[in-house]
This record gives structure tokens, C-alpha cells and sequence, in this order.
């Protein structure tokens, strides 16, 4: 036993703290089998922004040449008014300005009825963008019931690069009610890029139509591996 505890405690500093050597396949139990065991480290946590009743939720502090890609999950983001889109809208300025970044891009669009009588996938013509600086439409018919909501997540890639253009792409569900009181289960695909070598520094998310009811957007950063 005392052989196994001196060979135990070669794998601590003088702290306490577990060595890097000391966690393999010898030391713990089928350990090749848990898979990313460092991954939380590349997954940083930056912010948390909280809406009730705002017309947006601006993002102007955080985004810049600390990460190469940026993670914002949209947790059930619920708009004030029926029927609308939400949006996405970027800046090069520090948020004093949305309508300098041009944009292209792509979206597709899936549908099924609660009901099961209609369902769809296709290409959504009237929610692209060609080279605008116009608003980008992230989700479809949001509506404003109460057990209805947007929930999702968008990758900006390498924002503070200055030589290149400015990838993103962009996954959104929602639970609403089209409009004929029959709920439907909306999945969303957005993808494109800004069309700047200036550095982007503010992201502002908003609906079409009104305010933002309720919702949470948490932001964080990925490190290179």
C-alpha cells in the first residue's frame, strides 16, 4: 500500500492539484473512452444579456481579436408581438451604427404542424440577402403566446480579422402559431458573410415588429485548438 500512495502522490504538486500525468488510462478507469475531457477549457463564458420588454439586445463589448470564433445561443427569445421575424443586424463601430455592413446570404426554412397536416423544407427567397445592408431574418412567424418560443444559436468567425470577409452561420427553432391557431415547429438555417475587412465589434438582435418580450442571449468565446 505504501508503494501505491507515494506512486499516487507523484501525480499532485505540493498543492493538491492532479498533474496532467496523473490522469490517464493507469490512474482512472477506461479513460480513453470519455471523449474532450479538456474541451471546457476552449469554451469560455464572456457575457449574459437579459430582455423584457426591450426594442433590441445589443452586443458591443466582448467581440474582438481575443477568440477566432464567437458562440451566442438565443434562449427562449420571445417577441411582444404576433407574426414576426426576428433579426440580426452587425456593426464595425462599436454599435453606434447597423447599416454600414453589407451582407449575402442564404435561408432555408422546416415546418411541421402540431397537427401534421402541413409540413415543408425549401429555400427562402424572401429572406435572403444579396449584397444589402439590411436586417437578416433569422427565424420565421415568431408569435407572441405565451408557451412560444425562440431558441438557437449563431457562430461569428474570426470578427477582428482585417483582411477578410466575415463568416457566420446561424440555427434557430421555434414554437409558434402561424396564424391559424394551429402551433407549428419552425427549424431555421442561416448562413453568410459580411462582405468587410473592417473589424466587427457589435452584433443587435431585434424582431421585425415590436419589442423583444423576454428572452436571454449568453456569448462566449472558442479558443483555437
Amino acid at each position: 500500500m505504501g508503494a501505491i500512495t507515494r506512486s499516487a502522490a507523484n501525480n499532485f504538486t505540493t498543492g493538491g492539484v492532479i498533474l496532467p500525468a496523473g490522469i490517464n488510462d493507469t490512474t482512472v478507469a477506461s479513460i480513453s473512452q470519455i471523449e474532450n475531457l479538456a474541451a471546457g477549457e476552449a469554451l469560455t463564458f464572456i457575457s449574459e444579456h437579459t430582455a423584457s420588454d426591450a426594442a433590441n439586445i445589443q452586443i458591443t463589448s466582448g467581440i474582438d481579436s481575443t477568440y477566432p470564433i464567437y458562440m451566442l445561443e438565443f434562449i427562449s427569445m420571445h417577441p411582444a408581438t404576433n407574426y414576426t421575424d426576428a433579426v440580426v443586424n452587425f456593426s464595425i463601430d462599436g454599435g453606434s451604427s447597423y447599416s454600414s455592413v453589407t451582407k449575402t446570404t442564404t435561408f432555408t426554412n422546416a415546418y411541421n404542424y402540431e397537427t401534421d397536416s402541413s409540413a415543408n423544407f425549401g429555400y427562402d427567397t424572401n429572406r435572403d440577402l444579396a449584397q444589402s445592408t439590411g436586417d437578416q431574418k433569422i427565424s420565421t412567424e415568431n408569435s407572441a403566446d405565451n408557451d412560444s418560443r425562440l431558441s438557437g444559436r449563431m457562430y461569428l468567425f474570426d470578427p477582428s480579422n482585417t483582411t477578410f470577409v466575415k463568416h457566420f452561420l446561424i440555427q434557430t427553432v421555434t414554437t409558434a402559431d402561424p396564424g391559424d391557431n394551429v402551433e407549428w415547429q419552425n427549424h431555421n438555417l442561416v448562413s453568410g458573410y459580411c462582405n468587410t475587412t473592417s473589424a466587427i465589434d457589435g452584433v443587435r438582435f431585434k424582431f421585425v415588429s415590436g419589442n423583444i418580450g423576454d428572452g436571454k442571449i449568453k456569448m462566449y468565446g472558442i479558443k483555437d485548438s
